[in-house]
């Protein structure tokens, strides 16, 4: 797994510097996308209004959603209303985070993936690891496998004397989901934007699979989270030119679908917008956290994460991995498991994913904001509380930490590599205590300044 997501990582994000070194106006660009993000977010209660009244007016359903329960009962009430029991779905992280896929298998539909990584984790029975390359994971022989063994349960065996040539699997996979496309009648989508002016939605994608499901069935159901929204057209300008250089590092995005509403034997017959908060709303609240709903979903952080690179996204236990993960889930989801309150801490602050982030989200910033926040209301163990009292207490008082500086150089040799017993044990049973060294700084200052 970690020499796959080495090779995949080094090679986008070689290619996105490239991309983004032909810009001259790259940071101006940057500056643009962040001021816009906050505008917006700071009226977002306007724009939201807004686009409700474009959309209805464009011939759409507008529906709230609180949470994603409401979220997925909406779905699949408006699929069973179809009479239909199959979807075809493009890459979506909204629906990702909230579960849709399982929720409707419960309900007896079946949601067909058809981005082709999203495919590979589909038929894999596998969950995502990456934004943008969700079987980042996986290299092409595994693929090739997945497809030999399991597109058969889709009704279609793959291809005879299949080989991991990428062509070759591209070429299965198309001829696969072709099928799909021409007899679904109901379609499934996220949305990369909303434009508030006109109630317009648009879709980026690199394959085409997203045009598809966006066009041929006659009903298609849109779930976006209240953060997508850009206030006009000529926001929309400065998006279209970070997105693709910092996700894919194209110049232009390959397949850009936009559509507003319905229209008369052009597209979808019906068209329903679900505006998922999910905890967005609490996320605004934050003056720090907050930021992280700028996040365009460009996946750039991720690859230039030396911390996602050896642990890998499922190690992240949601959608989002990576470093925009680390800030997004645990305010979206809240801090109550053990692994939500981790979270800010799988970063090295080394501060990479701040300087390629597109809309400049201070990741760093706000990964020390949210640790401070655990800490404050994390239980913790009573020794370790103790032991961080008296550590502010030596910090804040100089006299007080030379002492115990002073007195732990004198006993460094009494102190042992691992703690036997007490609470001190469970600590070092998973690490050890650093060697001491002979003299302190201030020691050996005074010794070579004298």
């Amino acid at each position: 797994m970690r020499a796959n997501l080495t090779r995949a990582t080094h090679t986008i994000r070689d290619k996105r510097a490239r991309a983004v070194a032909e810009l001259e106006d790259w940071d101006q660009l940057r500056a643009a996308g962040k001021a816009i993000k906050d505008q917006t977010l700071r009226h977002l209660d306007r724009y939201l209004l807004q686009v409700e009244e474009k959309v209805t007016a464009a011939g759409g359903h507008v529906h709230w959603a609180r949470d994603a329960d409401e979220a997925n009962r909406i779905v699949t009430e408006l699929i069973k209303a179809t009479g239909e029991t199959e979807v075809v779905k493009v890459k979506s992280m909204a629906t990702q985070e909230i579960e849709l896929n399982e929720h409707l298998a419960a309900a007896g539909i079946h949601a067909y993936e058809t981005d082709l990584a999203e495919l590979i984790v589909q038929l894999g029975e596998d969950r995502p690891s990456h934004i943008l390359v969700p079987a980042i994971h996986r290299n092409r022989t595994e693929i090739r496998d997945i497809f030999r063994d399991r597109m058969a349960s889709w009704g279609r065996p793959a291809p005879e004397g299949l080989t991991d040539e990428p062509k070759v699997l591209a070429e299965a996979a198309r001829l696969h989901l072709r099928e799909k496309f021409l007899r679904a009648k109901v379609a499934v989508s996220g949305a990369n934007f909303m434009i508030a002016e006109t109630g317009t939605l648009v879709v980026l994608e690199s394959e085409g699979n997203g045009r598809m499901c966006l066009t041929l069935p006659q009903t298609l159901i849109s779930v976006v989270g209240i953060e997508k929204i850009l206030p006009s057209w000529q926001d929309l300008e400065v998006f279209l030119q970070l997105l693709p250089r910092s996700s894919t590092a194209e110049r232009m995005n390959p397949y850009t679908t936009m559509w507003t509403g319905t229209h008369q034997g052009d597209g979808p017959k019906d068209f329903h917008l679900v505006l998922l908060d999910n905890g967005r709303t609490a996320t605004l609240a934050d003056e720090v956290g907050r930021q992280a709903l700028r996040c365009i979903r460009c996946s750039a952080c991720l690859n230039v994460c030396p911390v996602y690179e050896r642990a890998g996204g499922h190690a992240y236990g949601s959608a989002y991995p990576g470093p925009i993960g680390a800030i997004l889930t645990p305010q979206l989801r809240g801090t109550e498991t053990e692994l939500d309150r981790s979270l800010p801490y799988a970063s090295s602050l080394c501060g990479a994913c701040y300087e390629v982030c597109p809309v400049a989200i201070d990741i760093p910033e706000v990964l020390v904001h949210l640790r401070a926040k655990v800490a404050e209301h994390a239980p913790g163990h009573r020794a370790e509380r103790t032991a961080m009292k008296a550590a502010t207490y030596a910090m804040t008082h100089p006299a007080a930490y030379r002492t115990a500086e002073a007195a732990a150089v004198r006993g460094r040799k009494l102190i042992p590599a691992k703690i036997p017993f007490g609470p001190g044990k469970a600590w070092t049973d998973t690490r050890d205590l650093p060697d001491l060294p002979a003299q302190t700084f201030r020691q050996w200052w005074k010794e070579t300044h004298a």
